[in-house]
């Protein structure tokens, strides 16, 4: 099973370049990232046509999160539990039912910019919450996943210019120390169990040539139950995406397992 995680900044702008990218690179399935689209709006049709069954969690203009497989999809879920105040569309779930079930989540982690502020108290906030989820998933002692943009830059090597992000919420003490606290319940990072070697990275900025230098950071991450890293076969990041024409700032990051 092959699936990818891409955060495509506005389904509408994009359409094209994401149906140009399933048809040839074929994920069975894409969590999708910043749909920017209510759920009404979203091409649903065009992407069944394709193949794909499709579950969305959208919100007018901002956010949105989607699930498109090309598996049967089962017991989906909208939202991040822990607050029903919550309007957000950040957090998508299902059963993915292959030649066994992976549970699967799309995430859209908060930017948490200007920080401090209420922005970044959310975000913090919001991945306590992430926290709790996760603790739940390893509870259930089977293979499940979270997946996406999480908005967190995990070490100094996940920039090629670390300096420049040591005031941003993406590379704050508190939001690494936030991402490792789940990290340590258990999960795998995907990436980092296949390539440990600096320079990868998943976002290029749109402004100052940032693709062209590459100037990038590593924001877009697998995390794996002990149950789904036993049947992780590869981890990569599709680079050259970037390069395409009308791209997402964001390139899809994939993962290959033995399910």
């Amino acid at each position: 099973m092959k699936i990818a995680t891409f955060n495509i900044n506005g389904v509408k702008a994009r359409i094209e370049t994401v149906s140009t990218w399933l048809s040839d690179s074929k994920p069975d399935v894409a969590l999708l990232q910043e749909i920017k689209s209510v759920d009404e709006n979203f091409p649903r049709q065009h992407f069944e046509d394709m193949g794909y069954t499709v579950e969305t969690h959208g919100q007018k203009g901002f956010n949105g999160v989607a699930i498109l497989s090309k598996l049967p999809l089962e017991d989906v879920t909208r939202g991040l539990p822990g607050d029903d105040s919550d309007e957000q569309a950040r957090w998508i779930e299902a059963t993915v039912i292959g030649e066994r079930p992976i549970r699967i989540c799309g995430l859209y982690l908060p930017n948490g910019n200007p920080a401090p502020g209420p922005k970044y108290d959310y975000k913090l906030a919001w991945m306590e919450r992430l926290k709790a989820r996760a603790e739940a998933l390893l509870e259930m002692e089977e293979p499940a996943l979270m997946a996406g943009d999480y908005n967190v830059i995990p070490q100094d090597e996940d920039a090629a210019r670390p300096d420049a992000w040591r005031t941003d919420a993406l590379a704050l003490p508190q939001s690494r120390e936030a991402f490792r606290r789940v990290l340590n319940l258990g999960f795998t990072e995907a990436f980092r169990a296949r390539n440990m070697a600096p320079g990868h990275y998943s976002f290029w900025d749109y402004q100052a040539g940032a693709w062209d230098r590459n100037d990038g950071i590593r924001i877009d991450h697998f995390l794996l139950t002990p149950q789904c890293a036993d049947l992780m076969q590869d981890c990569w990041i599709e680079g050259e995406m970037r390069g395409r024409e009308k791209p997402s700032d964001h390139v899809p990051v994939w993962l290959d397992l033995a399910a």
